[in-house]
């Protein structure tokens, strides 16, 4: 599509379904940081990365030992690592480009959601969220497993394991958290609502922001440029906070605030310093359905915030801007929705259905011919349009407009590569992992036997039914089986036309 003639008015948003995706029953999704690849977690274990430009299946990964509900995908920063977490207790860090395992975790609770480590170009280092347990941050390679404050008592830093006796949203059996965007903190929310900031290197709680009301947390996001946080409780509203630490070195900004605020208590001071670090910034919510969410998150560029609807038989998507105003309703098949993932770059929102089935949603642009000059005037019907008098006269050599003033012998760089302000972060000291390679499936044997099988049955048949045949039989001549049939044996796999085989067979009787 010609970006000139494309409305400029138009929202930067999915509007319909472009495309589906089936392979297997698919059950979480996501995009590497390009979004050149889609990395779709399957059923029965295995990890389907999709080629997102040609929409064609790039790799498999598939572990023998696993044939349980990949449960999360996460890629590596620079996308040559994917993180997959199962039912059956086990993580996998696979190298994408070779296809093996790179190493693998046992865990003592099923992990809902596993999250590599952003600030290494090949991490071992994940954050993971079991059910019915703290957050874990494991050194894979090392074997290092190291439990995250879960909860802040008056006494000291502790541990907060959720007990059954509690009251748990069902969908939600698990301690949301996530890295900021350079990794050197932790957010997670807990039951009582609270998000706490947590240093894991330490893992010590460095701030806390108390809950707007006590609501349990279901999910906690950052957005890409690490400006805002979001948070999905279970009463049914989604919480967008703006992020008041600096992006790069947060845990620094939280020491210099630490050492001003002695005075206070402890509780208290972290508080104070969670006042300091997230604001509330928005709200959304359904005020006439009061639906749960599922999947919350933010667009590539953090300017809309999108939900999917939790119902059961609803495949519903809600975008609102970060104002707070819904700009657009998606609804798709009458299937549950499960995951949602929007494109790292592009106006194009990916789902994930209750049946396995992926949809693609993307912008249906309509030309708008006007957007080539501010003065265009589209015409509904042919206009008689009269010149002026001196509309096309030569003008004069001194109102002439004036010659660049450009060096026209400045030489052109074309070798030094901009950086694109959606990646200005990139670690450039490993290429990124954009495109794999296509591995072509051979054919089936079984397939191939068939197609000859049915080849030589219509040729014989053909042969019973030519006039040649019922010529030789009036003239008394007795056919050859044998010959006949090596006959038959040899054409088969000729590339001769039809009538060229049975006038060839003729004669060799």
């Amino acid at each position: 599509m010609n970006n000139p003639i494309i409305d400029p008015l138009q929202g930067d948003f999915p509007e319909v379904i472009e495309e589906y995706l089936e392979h297997g029953v698919m059950k979480c999704i996501a995009f590497n940081r390009r979004g050149t690849l889609l990395a779709a977690g399957c059923s029965n274990g295995s990890c389907v990365i999709w080629d997102f430009e040609t929409r064609g299946i790039a790799k498999e990964l598939q572990d023998k030992d696993c044939n349980a509900a990949i449960t999360s995908v996460s890629w590596s920063k620079c996308g040559h690592r994917i993180l997959a977490s199962s039912a059956n207790r086990t993580l996998i860090l696979w190298d994408v480009a070779t296809g093996e395992k790179v190493a693998q975790t046992a865990l003592e609770k099923a992990p809902l959601q596993a999250r590599l480590y952003p600030g290494s170009s090949t991490p071992s280092k994940c954050l993971v969220c079991p059910v019915y347990s703290p957050p874990l941050i494991i050194e894979m390679k090392a074997g290092i497993i190291t439990a995250l404050p879960a909860s802040v008592s008056d006494g000291g830093d502790g541990l907060s394991v959720p007990s059954r006796n509690k009251v748990f949203d069902e969908t939600t059996p698990h301690i949301p958290a996530c890295f900021n965007k350079h990794g050197d903190l932790v957010y997670l929310g807990n039951s009582k609502g609270e998000i706490l900031i947590v240093a894991h290197d330490k893992a010590q709680v460095r701030a806390l922001i108390p809950p707007a009301v006590g609501a349990v947390i279901k999910n906690i996001v950052f957005s890409r440029n690490g400006q805002y946080l979001l948070t999905n409780s279970s009463d049914r509203i989604i919480r967008v906070y703006e992020n008041m630490l600096p992006t790069k070195d947060g845990l620094k900004a939280l020491d210099e605030m630490d050492e001003t605020l002695n005075d206070l208590g402890w509780v208290e001071k972290l508080k104070a310093i969670g006042s300091k670090s997230l604001v509330l910034y928005r709200e959304f919510q359904d005020s006439v359905t009061r639906i749960h969410w599922k999947a919350p998150g933010f667009s590539g560029d953090g300017e809309w915030v999108i939900g999917g609807s939790a119902s059961k038989g609803e495949h519903k998507i809600y975008i609102w801007d970060r104002a707070g105003h819904l700009v657009k309703f998606l609804e798709g098949p009458k299937e549950a929705l499960i995951d949602l993932a929007w494109h790292p770059v592009h106006p194009i929102v990916v789902s994930v259905s209750y049946t396995g089935s992926i949809f693609i949603w993307a912008k249906d642009y309509t030309e708008n011919w006007s957007a080539f000059a501010p003065d265009f005037k589209e015409l509904e019907e042919n206009e008689e349009y009269v010149e002026r008098e001196d509309e096309f006269d030569i003008m004069p050599e001194t109102e002439k407009v004036k010659e660049s003033e450009a060096n026209q012998d400045e030489e052109v760089d074309i070798i030094t590569v901009e950086h694109d302000s959606t990646f200005s972060d990139s670690d450039l000291s490993q290429e990124e992992l954009c495109f794999l390679p296509a591995t072509p499936c051979p054919d089936a044997p079984e397939q191939q036997d068939k197609g000859v099988g049915n080849s030589l049955k219509l040729v014989e048949n053909s042969l019973s039914a030519s006039p040649l045949s019922a010529d030789a039989a009036q003239n008394g001549l007795a056919m050859n089986h044998e010959s006949g049939h090596v006959e038959v044996q040899i054409l088969k796999y000729s590339s001769v036309p039809f009538w060229c085989s049975v006038f060839l067979f003729g004669v060799s009787l």
